[in-house]
């Protein structure tokens, strides 16, 4: 027990530096799980060995991933998988099914390698939601437009993989598969529909639970905890990955509470990233063999490579030929796709699922699970500095430039102007109505007429970005109050 205590001591020493670690990196552009993944791989069993992975500190890394899931599952909304951007991010995540079949199957490198199989087939379509919740939150991408594509996008780049692993990699004859699955699914049916059909005749148990919801009770926490446990417990019943019992513990609490309920949101954030969830990803962090990944490192970047052409390529091209529906401009359909190659989790699961039934070296596995934690680290990060350096518009700047590269510190200057201009309106407002002032008066001198180009750009990013959240800038002038510009 003193072995166990002191590992998980060290885990949590880690939980807690991290984040103030993160807060003085200037530009907080290393999220905390990137962290969390390194401290683990250097304090585990491959590195100082100061970390034990223990039955312990194991069952803690799976609640962990389950609370991690459950949390994932709970952010998808049942209305946007069945709406129009839900189908197309369904069958993009088909396409880039079989894309990544046809190249695990026929690219050479991967059979030299030995990973042609369907374990890493899967792996190369995955997009681990679950992660990119806290980092969407941090960045302030949640509830706009960006962000809203990331998770209609994300939620099959994980739900998919998720049942791909069932399907695909269980040991069973395929009709013993679907017997267990649809036994799984009516069990989860089961569980959404007693607690909605409480809810709406309002039955004395249901008013009990939400009476005590916030006393020592606790009572829909402990509730939520229990489903999650019994699901993640079927899972094990029935021989499928406990991922497959978490994000439907997720997905059916979203059902029974469709609009959300803060308190309830709070505790499970307060109980997950607070405690068990930094656990998972320092034990994964400790399951690398930095020595193996280092001894591959052709195929550490070309698993990352083929995540970007694979994963990355398919979402871009869904959106743009989608415009009509989601009017994203080029910029950020680039960073929505970058957004979406971000893969974890599911590395995780289906990586150790393969070293288990010996499908896979455990070395290998070590190589991809490596790659998937540079992903959490590098795909956020590409995707911000699309979004950041796009605004400026460096292709109108180089165009400018070309034709006159005396006035190249002039260009540069005003187009980062236009930037800061579109983040404060007010002072946008201000100058335009200064400018047209002093145009009524005695005219605009040369600096007041720079001063009018720089305006006029910024009145034409506004209106392109009103188009982008479906409002007519005819009728609007102004970016809603509540739009968020997202941060480095």
């Amino acid at each position: 027990m003193t072995q166990e205590l002191v590992s998980l001591t060290i885990i949590m020493a880690v939980a807690a530096v991290s984040p103030i670690v993160a807060q003085l990196i200037p530009g907080r552009f290393i999220p905390q799980t990137v962290l969390l993944l390194a401290a683990g791989a250097a304090l585990g069993p491959y590195g100082l060995g100061v970390i034990e992975v223990n039955d312990a500190v194991k069952l803690l890394n799976e609640l962990g991933m389950a609370f991690l899931f459950l949390l994932a599952g709970y952010e998808i909304d049942p209305k946007r998988l069945a709406g129009h951007q839900g189908k197309v991010g369904l069958l993009t995540w088909g396409i880039t099914l079989g894309l990544a079949w046809l190249v695990v199957t026929f690219l050479p490198f991967f059979t030299k390698q030995g990973i042609n199989g369907i374990a890493t087939v899967i792996a190369l379509t995955t997009t681990a939601l679950g992660t990119l919740m806290p980092i969407l939150k941090e960045r302030n991408l949640e509830g706009t437009p960006i962000g809203d594509a990331i998770i209609s996008y994300g939620t099959w780049g994980e739900l998919g993989p998720i049942l791909a692993m069932a399907i695909l990699l269980s040991t069973r004859t395929g009709w013993q598969t679907m017997l267990v699955l649809g036994a799984f699914l009516a069990i989860c049916l089961l569980c959404a529909m007693l607690p909605t059909k409480a809810l709406k005749t309002g039955h004395r148990l249901y008013r009990f639970l939400t009476d005590n919801a916030n006393t020592s009770s606790q009572t829909l926490m402990r509730l939520t905890t229990f489903l999650l446990i019994f699901l993640v417990t079927i899972s094990a019943l029935f021989e499928l990955d406990a991922v497959l019992g978490a994000f439907a513990a997720g997905f059916i609490l979203r059902y029974i509470i469709p609009d959300g309920s803060k308190s309830l949101e709070m505790k499970l954030e307060g109980v997950g990233y607070g405690f068990l969830i930094p656990v998972f990803f320092v034990v994964s962090g400790a399951a690398i063999n930095v020595r193996a990944v280092a001894g591959r490192p052709a195929l550490l970047v070309a698993f990352i490579v083929m995540l970007m052409l694979i994963r990355a390529v398919p979402v871009y091209v869904a959106l743009s030929l989608d415009k009509r529906e989601n009017p994203l401009s080029s910029h950020h359909r680039v960073t929505v796709a970058l957004y979406c190659t971000t893969a974890l989790p599911i590395i995780v699961a289906v990586t150790s699922l393969a070293v288990k039934v010996g499908t896979m070296q455990s070395d290998t596995a070590s190589t991809l699970v490596a790659a998937g934690a540079i992903t959490v680290f590098l795909m956020p990060m590409l995707g911000s500095i699309t979004y950041q350096v796009a605004d400026v518009h460096p292709v109108t700047a180089v165009r400018e430039i070309a034709h006159t590269p005396s006035d190249w510190r002039t260009i540069v200057r005003e187009h980062a102007q236009v930037r800061a201009l579109l983040h404060h309106q007010d002072r946008l407002k201000r100058m335009a109505e200064t400018l047209e002032s002093l145009e009524k008066q005695e005219g605009l001198n040369g600096l007041d007429s720079r001063r009018a180009e720089l305006v006029e750009r910024a009145r034409l990013e506004i209106d392109r970005q009103l188009k982008e959240l479906g409002l007519d800038p005819q009728l609007t002038t102004q970016l809603p109050h509540n739009y968020r510009y997202p941060k480095n």
